[in-house]
C-alpha cells in the first residue's frame, strides 16, 4: 500500500528564520514514515518570489529530507495573478524551475496517477497557463482508467464549487469551472491543496477535497476570514490501496504554534 505524505506552507528562509524551528520535527516525522513520496503543496519559502537565497534554501531543505520529494509553487514562491508587487511571470517561474524543477508534474504511484499543478497561473490567460492546460489534458488522457489525484497550492473553492470570487483565498471562478468540469468528466478522485493554513477534508459527489495544514505557522482571525476547517499545524497522510485512498490529517510531534499575526510586520512588511 503506497503511502504519500503531503506537507505545505513551510515558509522557509535563512534570512528570516521565524518558522525554522518547525522544520526539524517535520523532518524527523517524515523520516519515521514508510512513504514512497513527499509532496509539498507550496509556499515552501518566505519570499522565493523575489529572493534567490530563499528559493535555494527551501530547495536544499526539501531535497535533504531523504525521501523522494516533489513540490508545486505557492504565491510566496512565484507570485500570483494580479498582484501589483509580485505578479507571476517568466522570471519568477524560471527561478522556481532552477531550484525545484518543473512547476507541474505527474507520478504514477500504485494504481493512482498523481498530478501536481501550478495554481498560481490559473487565470493568467497567458502562455504559462496555456502550456500547463495542454499538458494536463495529455496527462489526464494518458491516465486511462487510473484514479487521479491533483495537488495544488490554492484550493479550487472555499465553501462550495459554485461560489463567487473569494479573492486571495481560492482559485478564480472561471478557471475553477474549467478544472472542475475536467475533473467531473474524468476519474479525478482527490484534489488536495494548501495555502489556507487550516486542516479540512470533505467529500462532494465522490471527490475528496483536502486542505493540508501548514507546518510553518497559524493565521489568526484578524488576517483571515472565518473559514471551514481547523486551525492547527500538521501534515496529511495519503494511503493508496488499489483504487481507494485513506486520508489522515496528522499531527506532527514537536511543531510549535507560531502565529503570523505576531511577526507579520517583520516577515511580510507592508509595501
Amino acid at each position: 500500500m503506497p503511502r504519500v505524505l503531503q506537507i505545505s506552507d513551510s515558509h522557509l528562509s535563512s534570512a528570516k528564520p521565524h518558522f525554522a524551528p518547525n522544520w526539524p520535527p517535520l523532518h524527523r516525522w517524515i523520516e519515521a514514515q514508510d512513504a514512497a513520496l513527499v509532496v509539498h503543496t507550496g509556499d515552501v519559502t518566505v519570499d522565493g518570489a523575489d529572493q534567490e537565497q530563499d528559493m535555494r534554501h527551501g530547495a536544499d531543505m526539501l531535497h535533504g529530507l531523504g525521501k523522494p520529494a516533489l513540490a508545486v509553487p505557492g504565491n510566496h514562491d512565484v507570485g500570483e495573478v494580479g498582484n501589483p508587487y509580485q505578479p507571476v511571470n517568466g522570471e519568477r517561474l524560471d527561478r522556481w524551475r532552477r531550484h525545484f524543477g518543473q512547476d507541474y508534474w505527474l507520478r504514477d504511484v500504485g494504481e493512482w496517477r498523481l498530478i501536481g499543478l501550478n495554481s498560481m497561473v490559473f487565470g493568467q490567460d497567458g502562455p504559462d497557463e496555456a502550456a500547463q492546460r495542454a499538458w494536463l489534458d495529455q496527462a489526464m488522457e494518458g491516465a486511462g482508467d487510473r484514479p487521479v489525484a491533483w495537488f495544488m497550492h490554492q484550493p479550487l473553492f472555499i465553501a462550495h464549487p459554485d461560489e463567487p470570487d473569494t479573492g486571495y483565498w481560492s482559485v478564480k471562478p472561471e478557471p475553477r469551472r474549467d478544472l472542475l468540469a475536467l475533473a467531473r468528466r474524468s476519474n479525478v478522485r482527490l484534489i488536495s491543496s494548501g495555502h489556507l493554513h487550516k486542516a479540512h477534508h470533505e467529500e462532494i459527489d465522490g471527490l475528496h477535497y483536502v486542505w493540508c495544514p501548514s507546518s510553518g505557522f497559524l493565521v489568526g482571525p484578524a488576517l483571515q476570514p472565518e473559514l471551514s476547517g481547523e486551525a492547527k499545524l500538521g501534515a496529511v497522510i495519503l494511503d493508496f490501496e488499489g483504487p481507494e485512498v485513506t486520508i489522515t490529517v496528522s499531527e506532527v510531534e514537536g511543531l510549535r504554534d507560531f502565529w503570523i499575526d505576531d511577526v507579520k510586520h517583520e516577515v511580510y512588511p507592508p509595501r
